[in-house]
């Protein structure tokens, strides 16, 4: 009597398969993984202040670029042991790339964190972790903790301001009253007809104010909807100021990336 039962039929698998062409490690990372952002972040870090820190001759040491992108990566992944990085330095494939198929011993690590980044290395961290917010790697909810100290939501916590990150936000100021203003024409056309075409690509705290009280005259009387009447709210109670602001910080910084809010005089660690 035959069986009704099927054949069972698996996916090949052998481990000791050997491929004519292996992959390389960069092929099996996500282009947009964080690891590639801190990699990014830390190749424009001027570290001149930690170089200075190393004296010449004796034998060849890890490059503090290197140590510096395996120890931010480790925090960021709630690795803070030098074991444990020394661990994904053999294991995991993120930390091979970052390092290069570099090794550095827990020991090494260590004495680069105690000695070279001694007050150093907390700020440098919660730069790299402001910069994967904003690139949506991270939310601020999920910033990892640092000896003890969440980084905060609060921006006025933040120690340093960075140029990227006010072009950063006046774009978005830009695309959302792009946004209004198109809501704007599309349920009250008529009433915009008078306005001189609007030139979003040059904006202050001024323009921003004309353009929305042009669009709240627009859309009174009209049935407006209630997550873009509360935009608006919000857009005229925190855009000019948020632009004065940028005016004043860019100005302080003049060509530097950087400027720290207890000491506009100083920039550390600034962005290439």
């Amino acid at each position: 009597m035959q069986s009704n039962k099927s054949k069972v039929v698996f996916k090949d698998y052998n481990p000791k398969q050997n491929m004519l062409l292996p992959p390389s490690l960069d092929e099996l990372i996500d282009e947009n993984h964080s690891v590639r952002v801190v990699n990014q972040v830390i190749d424009h870090i001027d570290i001149d202040p930690l170089i200075k820190k190393f004296k010449g001759g004796g034998t060849s040491s890890y490059h503090p670029r290197l140590m510096l992108k395996v120890l931010i990566y480790g925090y960021l992944t709630n690795q803070y042991s030098s074991r444990k990085i020394e661990d994904a330095l053999h294991q995991n494939i993120h930390f091979m790339w970052l390092s290069g198929m570099s090794y550095p011993d827990h020991n090494t690590i260590n004495r680069f964190r105690s000695e070279r980044l001694k007050g150093v290395l907390k700020q440098v961290f919660s730069q790299v972790v402001l910069l994967l917010v904003e690139a949506g790697h991270v939310s601020l909810k999920e910033a990892a903790y640092l000896d003890g100290t969440k980084i905060e939501a609060n921006a006025n916590r933040y120690t340093f301001v960075w140029g990227r990150s006010i072009k950063t936000h006046r774009e978005k100021i830009k695309r959302q009253l792009k946004e209004l203003w198109a809501y704007a024409e599309s349920i009250a056309r008529e009433e915009l007809k008078n306005n001189e075409p609007e030139d979003f690509e040059h904006i202050d705290a001024e323009k921003v104010r004309q353009t929305i009280d042009n669009i709240d005259k627009a859309l009174s009387g009209k049935e407006v909807d209630k997550k873009k009447k509360q935009k608006l709210n919000y857009a005229r109670r925190n855009w000019p100021k948020n632009l004065d602001k940028y005016d004043e910080q860019e100005k302080q910084m003049g060509d530097r990336n950087s400027i720290s809010k207890t000491d506009p005089d100083a920039t550390f660690m600034r962005m290439k």
